[in-house]
């Protein structure tokens, strides 16, 4: 797949140079055009050709919604990612069917994750779903990945879960969490690693967090909550 160009607008400089940086480091992102206002993305638009912005939301005259808003009547639009530290604004993007919302402070895994959904939007069709290779009981099987729905760590080892049965394998759930962290799988407690495209509940409440797959209830750990309400943000989730 080629690789894609992308505007970066932000009306704090060292805000679009961070994010440019950490742009850069990604093989998927090819040309990186800077802007520090709403009117700098669009003329950006114009003079080149964009596969994406990645837009801050609050920025004086025109806004990154505002922005949203024009390029929504193109007849091609380019995707659009909201980076920004308003949490409150999430609806309202996906409503103008950005691509991804993510949350300052920036998490570079984060961002290859919305990077991994703007290639997938504009290419031909979404990539071959990796393959993992299962032994059982003397017996080789292929799982597709994305029929995972959640991993359970179980010492050096991990069992898959998918809706008709679990798997076990030999290797361990930090290395897992690594490696899938780029196709949606977030790490919501030492023991667990869910599939947020899987998700069905999640429940919050005082001292207390989980998220329902299917018929299985999983525990939210504190330190991953906030990574958790991010991700609701960005799948469109509602909390209970």
């Amino acid at each position: 797949m080629s690789m894609i160009n992308v505007v970066v607008a932000d009306d704090e400089l060292p805000a679009v140079e961070e994010l440019a940086f950490l742009l850069e480091r990604d093989s998927r992102v090819g040309q990186i055009h800077r802007a520090t206002s709403g009117a700098a993305a669009l003329k950006a638009l114009q003079e080149f050709d964009v596969d994406a912005l990645f837009l801050d939301i609050h920025m004086p005259s025109l806004s990154g919604l505002d922005i949203a808003r024009v390029i929504s009547r193109f007849s091609r639009p380019p995707a659009v990612v909201f980076v920004t530290a308003d949490e409150a604004q999430a609806l309202e993007a996906f409503e103008l069917a950005a691509v991804d919302y993510v949350l300052k402070p920036i998490r570079p895994e984060r961002l290859a994750e919305s990077v991994r959904r703007v290639c997938e939007l504009i290419q031909d069709g979404p990539e071959e779903p990796e393959v993992i290779t299962v032994d059982q009981g003397g017996i080789t099987r292929m799982i597709r990945r994305d029929e995972i729905r959640y991993v359970q760590a179980q010492g050096d080892y991990a069992r898959l879960h998918t809706a008709e049965a679990s798997y076990l394998i030999r290797v361990p759930l930090n290395d897992l969490e690594q490696q899938w962290n780029s196709a949606g799988y977030l790490r919501i407690h030492r023991g667990y690693l869910v599939a947020m495209d899987r998700v069905d509940q999640v429940k919050l409440a005082p001292g207390k967090a989980s998220v329902v797959v299917g018929d299985t209830e999983l525990p939210v750990s504190r330190r991953a909550l906030p990574l958790l309400r991010e991700q609701l943000a960005a799948n469109r989730i509602r909390p209970l």
